[in-house]
């Protein structure tokens, strides 16, 4: 395979170098693009000596020695790695001031983008927009992480790691292990009203199913999210349903049926409220609170599980603070699913960034070790495509 690998300007542009060397230890040949960013950051020197080719990166120069549209011609997958937000805006709106910008507006090849910029950029609506309309037009995005940025902050926009970074481009390659799969992930709370204001729900972020849904999608699955109230962005290329409660969870599950495998990874509330008030219920001074009357919610995944049109693997997610693998253990069994994946949430998991999780099958339990909870994802998701195959 022939990657043309673009650098912009990002201060993770260091990962490039190590992702070209996992390339081509894959036999792929990589000539790369250097935008003015992205030679902040990395040198035309060292891109050169670990491809083995001469680096481009002067629209002109270019141009007298084989054009930028034989260069768009060249490649089977046009990497863009990292993909600042200044490069994916220009993307997104068909700018073209430098080499790299005429390379992939005249490309016919596949292009990959992996963003890596400030969680405040990344979040910004222009920035969501642009990667929704580049995703739309079928550019793959893939990533960011969530995790520690070279400011002293954290969130959403961490580059991909190298090896997570060389399996999206194969994956992108490549038809896809999970290619003609559908697959169903629930992700995040569900709230529960108690009356117009407020609600019954849990400290879920949805960041782990989420990232799940990416990691299927990126697999070639066609995926059905369905998402309890999240502030996370949409995974790009997956379909999302939105709920509120668990029993609109349910149903959007079941209308989401028939499908080959169901991760089940929303942290659904146990219970509802018994009688919703119409009117928000008022605070008299000198009384006794309101009791509230609890009813079970439905169980959606031992629903699933029990299903006519079961999927061929269900998934459950148990979130434990004690005990945790042998709750799992009696999960699995009590629920009838395939899988458990189990974790303990007495810590900082719901919400963070990492996960120690134990993924407990007919053929036992594995302990997997803390790891950023995209590359749980990515495990998984390789596990149900072994699964499925």
């Amino acid at each position: 395979m022939r990657i043309l690998l673009v650098v912009s300007g990002s201060v993770a542009a260091y990962k490039a170098l190590e992702l070209v060397r996992l390339l081509r230890r894959d036999g792929a040949e990589v000539m790369a693009v250097l935008t003015a960013g992205g030679a902040r950051f990395v040198t035309k020197e060292a891109l050169a000596a670990i491809t083995g080719q001469r680096v481009h990166d002067d629209l002109w120069a270019a141009e007298a020695e084989i054009g930028h549209i034989r260069l768009a011609r060249w490649p089977d997958l046009v990497a863009v790695v990292p993909a600042s937000a200044d490069l994916l805006a220009k993307m997104a709106q068909g700018l073209t001031d430098d080499l790299a910008t005429c390379v992939l507006l005249a490309t016919r090849a596949k292009v990959l983008v992996a963003p890596a910029m400030n969680p405040a950029m990344w979040e910004h609506p222009a920035t969501r927009a642009n990667v929704a309309l580049l995703a739309a037009r079928g550019v793959v995005v893939a990533g960011p992480d969530d995790g520690p940025m070279a400011e002293p902050e954290s969130g959403p926009g961490r580059l991909l790691e190298p090896a997570a970074l060389r399996d999206a481009i194969r994956a992108a390659l490549a038809a896809g292990p999970l290619a003609g799969r559908h697959v169903l992930v629930t992700s995040g709370p569900t709230h529960e009203a108690i009356d117009p204001v407020r609600y019954i729900a849990n400290r879920s972020s949805g960041k782990q199913g989420h990232a799940i849904a990416g990691a299927l999608a990126a697999l070639g699955a066609r995926v059905t999210l369905v998402s309890g109230p999240v502030a996370q962005p949409d995974p790009p290329g997956v379909a999302v349903v939105r709920v509120e409660s668990a029993r609109d969870m349910l149903a959007a599950c079941e209308a989401a049926l028939p499908a080959d495998a169901a991760v089940f990874a929303a942290a659904v509330a146990d219970w509802r409220v018994a009688r919703e008030a119409s009117q928000k219920m008022k605070k008299v001074a000198g009384t006794v609170p309101p009791p509230l009357d609890l009813a079970l919610n439905p169980d959606i995944l031992a629903t699933i599980a029990a299903h006519a049109v079961r999927p061929r693997l269900v998934v459950g997610f148990a979130a434990e603070t004690e005990e945790v693998v042998a709750n799992a253990l009696a999960k699995r069994t009590r629920k009838g699913c395939d899988w458990v994946v189990a974790n303990d949430v007495s810590g900082d998991v719901m919400g963070g960034a990492e996960n120690a999780v134990h993924l407990v099958t007919e053929a036992g339990v594995e302990d997997w070790p803390r790891m950023a909870k995209q590359e749980v994802a990515r495990r998984l998701a390789a596990r149900i495509a072994e699964a499925l195959a």
